[in-house]
């Protein structure tokens, strides 16, 4: 087997190696190839780029299957990696086809009647690796040194955080996503009926204390004490994922997957004419595949909303799952029911009497005027504990911290209700 001495030049944590046998580029091109992984996620080091390169070396290159399962077996050590790599093979190894370009370029222009193929998972991650250096501009020299005053200004990531997600762009929405990832997620604690030991505990542990007696044969006796344990308490969440919505859904999402990344317990469920249980597909640890999963098992995305009927359908078949230990509920929608008003208020007073605490996002609060004017939104009222805004990453930071505390005064939502007695 043929052995390598790492060059000096080290990029992105990968030692270069000095090329394979013959006058190709194979050893190079696995090279930048590592470092695409990296930049899209994966974590492949210099040990593995040179085990990759001795892999291709010692099996050849007899088929393209086997180059891909050689640099997978050497690349891939998680499960969840492998859609992320089969993207970046499929781009980067791709074949030119020469012939085939020139055909194309000869052919008359057809409309194209098939249908759009659903990006693949993974697919805008391996695009910013293999595109970033390319689509920077690049900088002209000798460049003048300007003074800027930044006093009276926002930075940049402030305007970011409060910038309505709707009205963001696709590169503002990746470092939105990012953002997202940066949050502390709530640290809020209940008591559980369990019991563990302590040195300073409210209750006397009474065998524990005999036992500890036994071992100097009743001689010596001191009180052992115990204390409740304590853990997160169940947070469900539900997601408004209806046409009005749809400007918040998959980024709602991404906090969703955060969230159920960070913190045990979490349940998610989508609904626009239907109830959906994402929270199997939110585990998965790529947020691409996540998402990708999500969309592909909810059959009503981008509908119309029926809240009363899929609060009732909840009630009926998730509620004594979910429901116990205190668990807390986020209730995503801005309230716009289609159908009769009269089920929803039934079923949201069933849910506010099932839960320790119910918090409703509303990403209509983005507007300085908002008023409860819609029959929906006036039903719902007064059966939250909580009305907050949703709509920019400083809304999700501020929910992350109520979720730690105790309910806050400006998220009352008895400030809404004084202005419904005047609205029939």
């Amino acid at each position: 087997m043929q052995t390598f001495d790492a060059l000096s030049d080290k990029r992105d944590g990968i030692v270069t190696p000095p090329p394979v046998k013959g006058d190709g580029r194979l050893a190079d091109n696995i090279v930048y190839f590592a470092r695409v992984l990296r930049k899209a996620g994966l974590k492949p080091g210099p040990g593995a780029v040179i085990d990759a390169i001795e892999a291709v070396d010692a099996i050849g290159i007899g088929s393209r299957v086997e180059f891909h399962a050689a640099l997978a077996s050497i690349f891939v050590k998680r499960h969840e990696d492998q859609p992320v790599f089969d993207e970046a093979f499929a781009i980067f190894w791709r074949g030119r086809d020469l012939v085939g370009k020139m055909i194309a370029q000869m052919s008359p222009v057809a409309m194209d009647l098939s249908e759009r193929q659903k990006p693949k998972p993974g697919s805008a991650r391996v695009s910013d690796a293999l595109f970033a250096e390319k689509n920077r501009p690049a900088r002209e020299g000798n460049e003048p040194d300007v003074e800027i005053d930044a006093r009276l200004t926002v930075s940049a990531q402030e305007v970011l955080r409060q910038m309505d997600f709707g009205q963001m762009t696709a590169s503002e929405l990746a470092q939105a996503r990012r953002e997202i990832e940066r949050l502390a997620m709530p640290f809020d604690k209940v008591s559980t009926r369990r019991f563990r030991a302590s040195s300073r505990g409210r209750y006397v542990d009474q065998r524990a204390s005999m036992r500890q007696a036994l071992r100097t044969g009743g001689d010596l006796m001191l009180p052992r004490f115990r204390e409740r344990r304590q853990r997160p308490p169940p947070l469900v969440v539900l997601a408004d994922i209806s046409g009005s919505m749809s400007q918040y859904s998959r980024i709602f999402l991404h906090f969703l997957h955060v969230l159920s990344e960070r913190r045990q317990r979490v349940h998610t469920f989508l609904f626009g004419t239907r109830l959906t249980n994402v929270t199997r597909q939110l585990r998965h640890r790529d947020p691409d595949e996540a998402i990708a999963q999500c969309t592909d098992a909810v059959a009503d995305w981008s509908g119309g909303t029926r809240i009363g009927e899929t609060l009732r359908l909840f009630s009926r078949q998730w509620a004594r799952r979910v429901l116990g230990q205190g668990a807390v509920v986020l209730l995503i929608t801005d309230g716009l029911e289609r159908d009769d008003v009269e089920t929803l208020g039934v079923e949201i007073d069933r849910l506010h009497r099932s839960c320790r605490r119910l918090v409703w996002l509303n990403p209509l609060l983005r507007f300085s005027g908002f008023e409860a004017r819609a029959r929906g939104v006036r039903t719902m009222l007064p059966h939250v504990d909580e009305l907050r805004a949703v709509h920019n990453i400083e809304a999700l930071a501020d929910l992350v911290r109520a979720l730690t505390g105790p309910p806050e005064r400006d998220a009352d939502p008895r400030r809404f209700l004084a202005s419904m007695k005047g609205v029939s």
